[in-house]
């Protein structure tokens, strides 16, 4: 509520709150399912790292899992203890976006080396295009039509593009490790889970789509 010009200090300050203190919305930010937000973006970077140094793909594989899995902990936290904030809408949506992104751009650049027995990621530049630009797409819709009022939360298609998008990461880190060239099979599973998360993620834009001119054909 604004402040008007009659309130004293003392009426504009919180109960309990000292001069010089954190703004209520600050303080409120400080909490666990927000921390365990922030605690995905570190992950991430660690992440990336490994990517970059290769040689530590089990390691990578591992990290991701934990990271990608603290997204249903957070969210459910937030639910559960009526934590929600502002900050943490916010962030949340974007630790996934840079965890999963990041994770294909790195894998991008891990090609096919004979010579040193290096069979690649499995992921090309056109798979990363799609995903990034779906998740771009998706995102200034969902802020344009929160902006209007509406309601523009994940539905299952959204829940289960994420949960591909994690499975096929996490394939492509470990279809690089040494002890996985020798699995039978496994290159072409990675090499499916790949084509259907593309395929998959394609889809679920295009149903985000429909599902937006609904709503504003609906409202107008």
């Amino acid at each position: 509520m604004p402040v008007t010009e009659q309130q004293t200090d003392s009426q504009s300050t919180p109960a309990g709150s000292e001069a010089g203190s954190a703004p209520p919305q600050l303080r409120d930010a400080i909490n666990a399912p927000n921390l365990i937000t922030f605690s995905r973006l570190i992950l991430a970077l660690v992440l990336f790292v490994l990517i970059y140094l290769d040689g530590f793909w089990l390691t990578a594989a591992i990290l991701f899992v934990v990271a990608a899995s603290t997204d249903f902990l957070d969210g459910y936290v937030a639910r559960r203890y009526g934590l929600v904030t502002v900050i943490g809408r916010i962030m949340d949506p974007f630790a996934d976006k840079i965890i999963v992104c990041g994770a294909f751009i790195f894998l991008l650049d891990k090609k096919v080396n004979v010579e040193q027995g290096v069979l690649g990621s499995g992921v090309n530049a056109w798979m990363v295009l799609i995903i990034i630009g779906r998740e771009m797409f998706i995102s200034s819709l969902r802020g344009f039509l929160e902006k209007q009022g509406m309601d523009f939360s994940a539905d299952w298609t959204g829940k289960i593009k994420m949960g591909l998008q994690c499975i096929a990461v996490t394939a492509s880190l470990l279809s690089l490790a040494p002890e996985f060239h020798a699995v039978e099979n496994f290159i072409l599973f990675r090499n499916v889970i790949l084509w259907a998360t593309v395929g998959f993620t394609a889809y679920s834009g295009v149903a985000y789509v429909v599902r937006a001119l609904s709503m504003l054909s609906s409202r107008g």
